[in-house]
């Protein structure tokens, strides 16, 4: 591309506008009427009007604790669903963020709805608590599955605990969540049974009826039904496995029809590779080339017992995709200028950016944070792009210098370094990847250095 082509393509750099921030009102909006529209049908079914009584008002309080826990399960069902249009909207990093915290209150209020049912039963009838437990459990349709499910979600909520998670590998954890959509499935048919509030009018059953048909479609339509179909349709093999530093691999995949793949560059898939035990496993990897007409790539440190099979990958083997997934793209362009700032594998979505951006010479900068410089990953197409077409590269190499910096020792402080590095910075458009408490560093840093937040561009593959 010639200097002039490249000025041409940088001015008619895509703008964002507030289409996508008036969608995702639109969206959080959505979520928040269903909780009011589920304590309407409460309030209309005497729920007020029971508070009156101890044994009733106990009894009350644990149906509308129960009606808000199963309203949030299916939100947070949806926020996973993988739905395209809710995703680009946010994002996988905010929607698993949104995901936990709003799976945490509703186990909550799950935990406070048996409480609360049970000793309000306990005391309409003169029971003990632990003998109407045992009666709900015995009798009542649907509430021994509910067990089960209960069951299934708090082994889901300890997991997703940081203690727990910190000894869990990525692989064992996702294979744990999944037992989420089990506990959802086991806990919500017992109030479509017995629940007062499903069945005592027209417009409380067509409310559930259509929220479950709704998650549950989006779960199989988007979870299940687009990954298999991609996969089908565009036949992905391992076409080769080339080392790129130590303990990193590129995976070179072909399959047909791959330029009709909606992949943008700095996306990332769920893949599967059927070369053995642990397929079922899916792992988060950016692309680390744009795509090809034929040709798709990605770039895997060694970590976990997946990744370090990838190298033993034959070519010919088989690949199941979920995706793409991510707006980590071109669309978050705002400002002519760009810096990209990586640190280690970090390096794989910012290096698609950089070969798709449209930027003039000298108006794209990578500052490549790593230990060494063996450590460097695409050091030569690094250094081809900034030949052909006037990057800007700076490797930052050695140990880090404070443990909250994102700079190796010698540097001093982050902002005043940052703005040596990039004087003009705060009129750049910032892209950030690498471990998640140094991307905290880099942010901090660069809005020390008079960077808007709204230029800020990173996405959090932590979990």
């Amino acid at each position: 591309m010639t200097g002039k082509a490249q000025a041409a393509g940088a001015a008619a750099m895509p703008v964002r506008t507030a289409a996508w921030s008036w969608w995702a009102d639109l969206i959080a909006s959505a979520g928040a009427f269903s909780v009011l529209i589920v304590v309407a049908l409460w309030v209309r079914g005497g729920g007020v009007q029971d508070l009156r009584g101890w044994a009733a008002g106990l009894t009350s309080l644990g149906r509308l604790t129960g009606l808000v826990a199963a309203d949030l399960l299916l939100i947070q069902v949806l926020l996973m669903a993988r739905v395209p249009w809710i995703e680009r909207t946010y994002g996988q990093d905010r929607l698993a963020r949104w995901h936990r915290v709003v799976g945490f209150v509703s186990f909550d209020l799950l935990l406070a709805h048996i409480v609360l049912i049970t000793i309000g039963y306990a005391a309409t009838d003169g029971a003990s608590v632990t003998s109407e437990a045992w009666t709900l459990v015995t009798t009542y349709p649907g509430v021994l599955l509910a067990v089960g499910g209960t069951a299934a979600l708090t082994m889901v909520v300890l997991t997703s605990l940081r203690a727990s998670r910190r000894r869990l590998r990525y692989e064992t954890w996702h294979l744990l969540h999944l037992y989420a959509y089990l506990g959802v499935g086991l806990v919500l048919p017992h109030q479509l049974w017995t629940g007062a509030d499903f069945t005592g009018s027209r417009a409380a059953t067509a409310y559930w009826w259509t929220a479950y048909i709704a998650c549950a479609g989006a779960v199989v339509a988007f979870r299940l039904g687009l990954p298999a179909w991609r996969t089908l349709r565009y036949r992905l093999t391992v076409a080769a496995v080339v080392p790129e530093a130590p303990g990193v691999h590129s995976i070179y995949m072909r399959g047909r029809h791959l330029d009709q793949l909606p992949a943008r560059a700095g996306q990332f898939f769920q893949w599967r590779f059927l070369s053995g035990p642990g397929w079922s496993r899916g792992h988060p990897y950016s692309l680390s080339a744009v795509p090809r007409d034929d040709t798709l790539r990605i770039t895997v440190r060694s970590r976990g017992e997946g990744s370090e099979k990838v190298s033993e990958f034959q070519p010919g083997t088989r690949v199941l995709i979920e995706g793409p997934y991510g707006r980590l793209t071109a669309a978050r362009r705002t400002a002519p200028r760009v810096s990209m700032i990586a640190s280690g594998i970090g390096i794989t979505p910012l290096r698609t950016l950089l070969e798709e951006l449209p930027y003039a010479p000298g108006e794209a900068t990578l500052l490549y944070r790593a230990r060494s410089a063996e450590d460097l990953v695409f050091r030569q197409e690094l250094e081809r792009l900034s030949a052909d077409r006037g990057l800007r590269v700076e490797y930052l190499l050695g140990p880090r210098g404070r443990k909250d910096s994102w700079l190796p020792a010698g540097f001093g402080d982050d902002a005043r370094a940052l703005l040596n590095l990039v004087p003009d910075i705060a009129q750049h458009d910032v892209f950030v990847c690498g471990p998640d408490e140094w991307m905290q560093s880099v942010v901090r840093a660069a809005r020390q250095a008079g960077v808007p937040p709204e230029r800020i561009h990173l996405e959090r593959f932590t979990w």
